[in-house]
């Protein structure tokens, strides 16, 4: 890792934070404030010891130079108590804003992003970045400026007491404040920015295997899954260990470095109490005043290395914070649909995912009158499942333009747009949540009539009944208590209740048997009446009854028509599929 990228990555997450705690700006002036007022109050508690010292030796009253040392400890004590106080009112609004802004921006991430990241990557990324900005508010608005102040005004002091001692302290004080942060930045943090990727792809690993649980039990493959996370947990160990291995050795020097500085500081004080040049409460000071000085300094180099850990820990929720999230409108102005806007239009469209040569769709001219239903058929790869996706903006077109009712559908904020789309997919992906609230996500704030009128409408309401809590049932982690066909009704229900004119199916019937198949397919008609529906077809049987078959080729719709006139095609590739799937059935 290059310094450059270091610097940058302290830029970037330091930026961040301090953004999010402007936003409190008289919560952090009042930390700032106590921390003045402790540092003070720190700094001259050595001074009034070494006069306490020397009106001891010369037999005066201490008393008084007693109770000003307790009236400094009680303003060090009460600023710091204040200053933690005001640190925990800044702390905790400031995660719980970094949270939720890390998962709404995520939440709104293209679907290609979310293609190539593990969720439970994800997931340890804002969490642990999240309490990354607690160490990083402790580190630099209580303890880094209060340590920096405190070994200021002691050098100061020190140079007071015979310049060339505090000349020494000074020059060590540099030396040690120097090593610290550079070991920090430019040795350790490389490594431990490597341990957390690392730590990251461990959480990813074993979200990926918990939650494809069923597949490994059928398979067996128990142990191969204990394999393939062991290979992960030993590049974790090994980069873990190297990077609290920096950090012992990197402690190492610093603590060479303050012994050093402990002995020239403390031997210049004594040669001037051999020269008589000071007396024993000059002495008291000095040890007093090193106590303090070393105290900080250890304190100041902790302080550089939690702050470097958190900026590590904080770098790739920042990473998060970064992504371009998908525009909800595209090209301007922005348009608002028709109420029941159903009439779809390809416009000379153009559309290759990131890297292709040739793009999938060129040229593509296509118009679906509202209210059709339409199958969308063809081999694996042909096209059916992006042209689908252009349609909802998970990808927008290159070139050309799609309209609903006339309006350029890149006009249209993506969240108006979605809502008029109603999607059924071949694998309903249900939330860990009740039946209720699962149907209910399609329209917030329906009423309980209005769910129970769609799920008994998707034929869901039978099922649903007969379980003891009813809607309020818990489904499990993507709806693992309920029975495919269970799922897909519940997800008809969900489409029900959306209304939307515009309805895509992906082939719901595909994994079911026949008795579940029946009765999803008979809830899928009723869903598909007075609605512009586009169903992709696998097995094509299920499309028999459209009013049209569009027929996808390597990106090319190679026949239009309806089921009849295309198996009147000879050679045609409907026909050709239609009679193989005859065949194997």
């Amino acid at each position: 890792m290059s310094r450059s990228s270091t610097k940058g990555a302290f830029g970037r997450v330091l930026r961040f934070a301090f953004g999010l705690w402007m936003r409190r700006w008289p919560l952090v002036a009042a930390i700032l404030i106590c921390v003045l007022i402790s540092t003070a109050a720190d700094v001259a508690i050595p001074v009034v010891t070494g006069r306490l010292v020397t009106a001891v030796a010369d037999d005066t009253a201490p008393w008084a130079l007693f109770a000003l040392i307790l009236t400094f400890g009680a303003m060090s004590i009460g600023a710091k108590t204040l200053s933690y106080v005001a640190v925990v009112r800044l702390t905790i609004p400031t995660m719980h804003a970094a949270e939720a802004e890390a998962f709404a921006r995520v939440q709104r991430l293209p679907a290609n992003w979310h293609a190539n990241a593990f969720a439970g990557s994800t997931v340890r990324k804002i969490t642990r970045g999240a309490w990354a900005l607690d160490d990083m508010a402790d580190v630099l608005l209580l303890m880094l400026l209060s340590s920096a102040l405190v070994l200021l005004g002691t050098i100061a002091t020190l140079t007071l007491f015979h310049w060339h001692v505090g000349l020494v302290a000074g020059l060590g004080a540099a030396l040690y404040l120097t090593l610290s942060p550079t070991l920090t930045l430019f040795w350790v943090a490389p490594a431990a920015r490597l341990a957390n990727a690392q730590d990251s792809r461990v959480s990813g690993a074993l979200a990926d295997a918990i939650t494809s649980n069923a597949v490994v039990r059928a398979h067996a493959g128990e142990e191969r899954e204990d394999e393939r996370l062991g290979r992960v947990l030993d590049k974790w160990a090994h980069r873990t260990r190297r990077n609290w291995g920096r950090g012992v050795r990197s402690g190492l020097v610093q603590d060479t470095t303050m012994w050093l500085l402990r002995g020239a500081v403390l031997g210049g004080a004594l040669i001037a109490f051999a020269r008589g040049a000071a007396g024993a409460g000059e002495i008291a000071y000095v040890v007093s005043a090193l106590g303090v000085l070393d105290g900080y300094l250890r304190q100041m180099g902790n302080h550089v290395r939690m702050l470097q850990k958190s900026v590590n820990d904080a770098e790739e929720l920042v990473d998060l914070m970064e992504e371009t999230p998908e525009r909800q409108v595209t090209r301007r102005p922005a348009r608002t649909l028709p109420p029941r806007a159903a009439a779809l239009a390809f416009e000379d469209v153009t559309y290759g995912y990131g890297g292709m040569e040739t793009p999938l769709f060129t040229h593509l001219d296509l118009a679906i009158p509202a209210g059709q239903k339409v199958g969308l058929v063809g081999r694996s790869g042909s096209g059916k499942t992006t042209f689908v996706k252009l349609i909802q903006r998970l990808h927008d077109v290159t070139g050309g333009r799609i309209t609903l009712d006339g309006v350029d559908i890149a006009q249209v904020p993506l969240s108006e747009l979605r809502r008029h789309i109603a999607i059924v997919p071949q694998e309903p992906i249900l939330f860990h949540r009740t039946l209720a609230e699962n149907i209910g996500y399609a329209r917030p704030g329906a009423s309980t009539p209005d769910l129970h009128e769609a799920a008994a409408r998707a034929g869901a309401a039978e099922f649903i009944e007969r379980l003891p809590k009813g809607y309020a049932t818990m489904v499990g982690e993507r709806g693992v208590k309920l029975s495919g066909g269970e799922r897909q009704r519940v997800a008809i229900a969900r489409a029900f209740l959306s209304d939307a004119p515009v309805l895509v199916m992906d082939e719901a019937t595909s994994s079911l048997d026949s008795e579940a198949e029946a009765r999803v397919a008979e809830a899928a008609e009723r869903l598909m009446a007075g609605r512009t529906t586009l169903v992709i077809a696998h097995r094509l049987a299920t499309v028999e009854r459209m009013d049209r078959i569009l027929v996808f080729d390597r990106g090319r719709i190679v026949e239009d028509g309806t089921p009849a006139e295309l198996m009147a095609r000879d050679n045609g590739l409907y026909r050709a599929l239609r009679h193989r799937q005859t065949l194997v059935a």
